[in-house]
């Protein structure tokens, strides 16, 4: 016998023993036991220990009692199946006895057994076999028995059951629904609510046909309305089966929803209640079928939400404002009778108009105009809990709103976003009025959704406040002074008057400077570290209230100076305080010094010394950098002599340490000290600081590379002692930085930028040609081959050198000449040549060289090189940029005269028409018009892409006269003219306002008709076109969504026809002609999803999403993107459509290849098992989506595949790292 067993044996004869704390003791140590998982008990063990446990069920002893069901929990993993049945099946025995005691004790064993029973997904059938046992005896308990005590304690279990385990039960589905459905009409309230919660765990796993049953016998018995009290159950168990089954409900809504309207008009207020709830859940579950009901609900929202049928408000607002205290007791006494249900109506109201508000932002407009008012209206509800959420009603009405205005761009926001914002504003003298009194009610919970509903405001509409903050000032005095005020309460004030000073101008709120500054100053030295974190924030936009930057020289000494300086100063010396408060207080401290520096005389130097220290310290050395750069950049132009030569060094050492964010700071902070404080900087301060440089200048890093250099360019212009330290130490790894493949936009600007001002410095050996010779010498002497951006990126700093100094560019120019057409460089020397000449030439014409350079160039597209050819045609397009008389036609000439060149002479030529002004242009526009027309039809797609651009840069030149031309060339008979004018149109959309914009306007839907051409390219380049101006420029196709979509939407479809087999040796490949085209199309929709998504019809779009979760592996890759991003922008929708695009993840996540398949077989199948999980991740960020069954199966069933919970682990700490990423400070 193991000592084990042995230890148990002893136990069990502890448990017979008469003394019940012998019986309890045993019982404790047995489940400590139990819960070990290294025990394991043999055959006979396993009987007696269940046999004690069962018996001691029936103890006298409670606490007993209690221990052994304890014990059943552990115990059921640790014995055989069989065991297992002799326990339910005794408990499910027990359960029917007539002792009250061993009934409630069995049922809690049996709740127990059931949640310990091992999951479906595990691959064990140990619970299913159980619950099938057990299943008949519930039912049949709960038919037969009279007693309400039993059959609640059954309908418990049976919901357990069919929570955990209803898909595993599915052969006793009917006769649970048919033992369920007669205790909806039970005398016992409590009965019934059970009754209703297991059908609710039923409806989720049962089969579409008894589905239908259970929703044909409530629409019957609705329909009979026996009596109002099983009404009111049938209604609340419709709305239970809404919450639960979603869309399956949603064909049955034609005749449920009437149904539900008429009793809501039945004059009672608990089935007004439930009807309301009924009608929140189809709008929340079913908002696609309840689409035509919406405005029926709608008017019963706004009628119920004002239904206070038992109360005056009009008495109350003639009463006088003197009233005293007791009379108001006594008149609240008087209308909050106990019996008063009304609230629960209105309530109920509040939150379905919340839930319509928030499902339905096509109907905005609607809301504002019709809804709006009567919310603000009801801003006086007497009910906290129907206040509270009837705030919450309108702050969903303004984030609403404000996600419409997100989705616009800049230049959309007219029209549509124009009605919405002029709503708001109308609004705001209502809502003030409605909220005054509130501001200074004795309620807290009132008070802070005030503030909540007027920070929404302010978010939705800027400085909409800035007439009414007279009114506002008192009711914020008020909350932050009053002595009942609760921190949570203070710190929702403190948190609006900080949203409310950050966006409204600073003369709002001067005058009120004397009321509002105290109380603030108070919550600085508040005990509460969060109250005085919150203060510090309101007292820096105080600070900036009381004098402007722009106008800091020209005020003069402010009052409350002192007053905030010493506060703040208490906070900013004490050590033992919360790190967020050290950090505010070094901020708050920085803004007092550049804006009120000039006025602290004395005690500046010290503070200065405290912000050094901070610099000193690991914890708060970032803030003080921010804060540094905030002082020496201040128009106050404070002494930071005493501090410079301490500093200095500190910031030099920050510019090796890792934290990136700190490098960055550092590196601004020191331009701004550098070009501020130049006079008092000395060589052995600046020179440790050149000696960090070199390493923040790497490819790795980009933006730290951009500012490292900007920071340079402020060196050598306003420390020009610099300068010769920079040669030998900066300059190689600045090149090498100009080397990099990566070096592009920004950064390659602020190189160029730094040449320029290193050049004009005329500084010995750092001059024109010492620079020209360091930057070109790597590539000359050793024939270098680099990237191809690389040479753009030398080519431009030449280019910037030779413009700065053109008399000692001439020989330069020479030189690149003689390069590029000598046979004895090599090809990276000719690269380099053209590039530089094409840079050169681009700025300023090329003077007496441009005959020889014509020759050179035609020379150049012969060579065997095609980087050469390419470097030719790069430098004839930038040259007649520089240069349009002489090469412009010469260029036309060649395109005409030399077909075999006509790829790299069309490509001269786009270079030409980016950059030439459209004056330079309209002499040659016919010429070249016709040139391109002819081109159009070029059997190389290549040739006619870069056709189509150089023709939409055209167009930009003569719109008015061009454009209708192009439209008349759609109805030309051949599929490549037709595609590459459809092209063109895509080169005209700029994201900037063009003057095209309202001819493209007018003509764009010509263009898009190309969609349904029968040509599959045609259809293809049209899609792309349309992708362009809905991403760049929206409101092109924002009115024509109307007549595009269902075309766009046909061709997601996979079509059979253009599906082949080709032979290829001895296998057959599928090519799907058509996936080009779709993919084009799901391009489509997710561009869409950016800018245009309150036009779209968002389940139908979903339909096409849906589908194309099972289409080709590229189509699933572009759909899980598209999934992704609807969670966050539309996760009510996708709540509702969950079961639905569960399946297609769960089938890829479970797919296996094929054994023998190809390695990229198996990298394509990973690679979309990752985007699933990534689509799957964002999906579990919606809010109440552990509501959904299918979700939380899926997921256990992820997390029962080690291979798929390991990848799913990685994916989800992917997108954490992602999400700190985005939200990290960088400067």
């Amino acid at each position: 016998m193991s000592t084990a067993t042995y230890h148990i044996s002893s136990l069990l004869e502890k448990m017979i023993s008469s003394d019940k704390d012998f019986r309890f003791m045993a019982t404790n140590d047995l489940m400590v036991e139990l819960q070990k998982d290294s025990i394991k008990l043999d055959e006979d063990s396993e009987r007696k220990v269940v046999k004690m446990l069962l018996k001691l069920l029936e103890d006298k002893n409670g606490e007993v009692q209690n221990l052994a069901v304890k014990c059943l929990g552990p115990l059921v993993g640790k014995v055989k199946e069989y065991q297992v049945e002799t326990i339910v099946e005794t408990l499910c025995n027990n359960m029917l006895s007539d002792k009250e005691q061993l009934r409630d004790i069995c049922s809690m064993g049996l709740k127990t057994v059931i949640a310990e029973l091992p999951a479906v997904s595990t691959g064990s059938s140990l619970a299913a076999n159980i619950c099938r046992k057990i299943t008949g005896q519930l039912t049949g308990a709960i038919m037969k028995q009279e007693d309400a005590a039993v059959q609640l304690e059954v309908l418990d279990i049976l919901s357990d059951m069919l929570g955990r385990l209803g898909a595993t039960l599915f052969t006793f589905h009917p006769s649970i629904l048919n033992c369920l459905l007669p205790q909806l009409t039970s005398p016992r309230l409590a009965v019934r609510k059970r009754a209703i919660l297991a059908l609710g765990h039923l409806v989720h796993v049962c089969n579409g046909n008894l589905f239908t049953e259970l929703v044909e016998h409530l629409l019957a018995e609705l329909q009979k309305n026996a009596s109002t009290s099983t009404t009111r159950t049938y209604i609340q168990c419709v709305a239970t089966v809404s919450w639960q089954a979603g869309h399956r409900l949603g064909p049955h809504l034609e005749r449920l929803v009437p149904l539900i309207v008429g009793f809501c008009r039945v004059e009672d207020d608990e089935l007004q209640e439930q009807c309301l709830q009924a009608l929140e859940s189809f709008i929340k579950r079913c908002p696609k079928e309840i689409s035509s009901h919406v405005p029926t609900v709608m008017e019963l929202c706004l009628k119920y939400i004002a239904y206070d049928p038992n109360y005056n408000y009009d008495s109350e607002e003639e009463e006088v404002m003197e009233t005293e205290s007791e009379e108001e007791q006594e008149s609240d006494d008087e209308y909050s009778d106990d019996d008063d249900m009304s609230w629960k109506v209105r309530r109920s109201a509040a939150k379905c108009l919340e839930s319509l508000i928030s499902a339905r932002p096509d109907l905005l407009q609607e809301f504002h105009q019709t809804a709006a008012p009567a919310i603000v209206q009801r801003f006086k509800e007497r009910e906290e809990n129907v206040k509270a959420d009837i705030f919450s009603a309108y702050i969903a009405l303004l984030r609403q709103t404000r996600s419409a205005q997100n989705w616009r761009q800049p230049a959309e926001i007219s029209g549509k976003g124009d009605i919405l914002l002029s709503a708001v504003q109308s609004q705001v003298p209502l809502v003030m009025k409605s909220l005054h009194k509130l501001l200074k009610d004795k309620s807290a919970k009132s008070r802070q959704g005030c503030f909540a509903v007027l920070t929404e405001l302010t978010n939705a509409l800027p400085g909409c406040l800035s007439q009414h903050i007279p009114t506002l000032i008192p009711g914020l005095v008020f909350s932050l002074t009053d002595k009942s005020s609760t921190s949570n309460m203070r710190l929702d004030t403190l948190s609006f008057l900080h949203v409310v000073l950050s966006s409204h101008p600073p003369e709002c709120f001067q005058t009120h400077l004397p009321a509002l500054l105290p109380p603030v100053v108070a919550c600085i030295s508040d005990s509460f570290y969060k109250i005085t974190s919150e203060s510090l924030l309101v007292a820096q936009q105080l600070i900036k209230v009381i004098r402007p930057l722009e106008k800091a020289l020209a005020s003069g000494t402010s009052p409350y100076t002192r007053e905030l300086f010493n506060a703040n100063l208490k906070r900013l010396q004490a050590a033992d305080i919360d790190q967020e408060v050290k950090e505010r207080a070094l901020s708050c401290m920085g803004q007092l010094i550049c804006h009120l520096g000039d006025q602290l005389g004395k005690d500046l130097q010290p503070t200065l010394q405290i912000i050094l220290e901070r610099l000193r310290n690991e914890i708060t050395r970032l803030t003080a950098v921010k804060v540094l750069l905030l002082i020496a950049d201040s128009p106050l132009k404070i002494d930071l002599r005493p501090l410079l030569k301490d500093a200095l060094p500190i910031l030099a050492s920050f510019l090796r340490k890792n934290q990136r964010a700190l490098r960055l700071g550092t590196l601004t902070s020191l331009g701004v000290i550098v070009k501020n404080y130049s006079d008092c900087l000395k060589p052995a301060m600046v020179d440790p600081l050149i000696a960090e440089l070199p390493s923040l200048m790497a490819e790795s890093d980009m933006h730290v590379a951009q500012v490292t250099v900007d920071f340079l360019t402020t060196l050598v212009t306003a420390y020009p002692t610099a300068l010769p330290k920079l040669g030998p130490c900066i300059l190689p790894q600045l090149f090498q930085l100009v080397y990099s493949p990566l070096l592009q936009g920004g950064a390659l600007s602020s190189i160029l930028s730094f040449l320029q001002a290193l050049v004009l410095s005329h500084t010995p050996h750092l001059g024109y040609s010492e620079l020209l010779k360091q930057l070109t010498g790597p590539i000359y002497s050793a024939g270098t081959t680099l990237h191809k951006q690389s040479y753009h990126s030398v080519a431009k700093c030449v280019a910037t050198l030779a413009n700065t100094c053109p008399k000692e560019s001439n020989s330069s120019i020479a030189q690149f000449i003689q390069d590029a057409k000598s046979t004895r460089v090599g090809d990276p020397i000719k690269v380099l040549s053209f590039m530089a000449l094409a840079e050169i030439g681009h700025k300023n014409g090329l003077g007496g060289h441009q005959c020889e350079l014509k020759s050179v160039i035609l020379e150049a597209f012969a060579s065997p090189s095609e980087d050469v050819k390419s470097a030719a045609s790069f430098a004839l397009g930038n040259i007649s940029v520089g240069s349009p008389a002489d090469f412009l036609p010469f260029l036309l000439h060649e395109i005409g005269g030399q077909p075999r060149r006509q790829y790299l002479l069309l490509n001269s030529l786009k270079e030409a028409l980016t950059s030439l002004p459209s004056e330079e242009l309209k002499p040659y526009q016919e010429d070249v018009w016709k040139l391109l027309i002819q081109h159009c039809e070029a059997p190389e797609e290549g040739t006619r892409n870069v056709v189509a651009e150089c023709l939409g840069k055209l167009i930009l030149v003569n719109p008015s006269q061009l454009l209708p031309r192009m439209c008349k060339q759609l109805n030309s008979g051949s599929p490549y003219t037709r595609s590459t004018v459809v092209t063109a149109v895509k080169f005209t959309i700029s994201d900037q306002p063009a003057p095209i914009d309202s001819l493209l306007q007018k003509s764009i839907g010509e263009f898009l008709k190309m969609v349904k051409d029968p040509d599959a390219n045609v259809r293809r380049v049209a899609l792309v076109m349309f992708n362009s101006a809905a991403h760049n420029k929206p409101s092109l196709v924002r009115d024509l969504l109307s007549t595009v979509l269902p075309p766009l939407y046909n061709e997601t479809k996979v079509r059979r026809e253009l599906i082949r087999e080709v032979e290829m040796g001895p296998f057959k490949h599928t090519v799907d002609d058509g996936l080009d085209v779709r993919k084009a199309a799901f391009e489509c929709m997710y561009t869409l999803l950016e800018n245009c998504l309150d036009q779209i019809d968002i389940y139908e779009y979903l339909n096409h999403v849906e589908d194309g979760l099972k289409d080709h592996y590229d189509i699933r890759m572009l759909t899980f993107i598209i999934l992704t991003r609807l969670s966050a922008l539309c996760p009510a929708t996708i709540l509702q459509s969950l079961d639905q695009l569960i399946e297609p993840l769960r089938a890829t996540c479970t797919t296996k290849v094929k054994a023998g398949s190809v390695k990229q077989e198996f990298e394509k199948q990973d690679e979309l098992k990752r985007s699933a999980m990534r689509a799957v991740t964002a999906l579990l960020n919606i809010p109440e989506v552990e509501s959904s069954r299918s979700m939380v199966e899926f997921i256990s069933q992820i997390r029962a595949n080690p291979e798929l919970s390991s990848l799913f682990e990685n994916v989800q700490k992917d997108s954490v790292t992602a999400c700190s990423a985005e939200s990290m400070e960088i400067s």
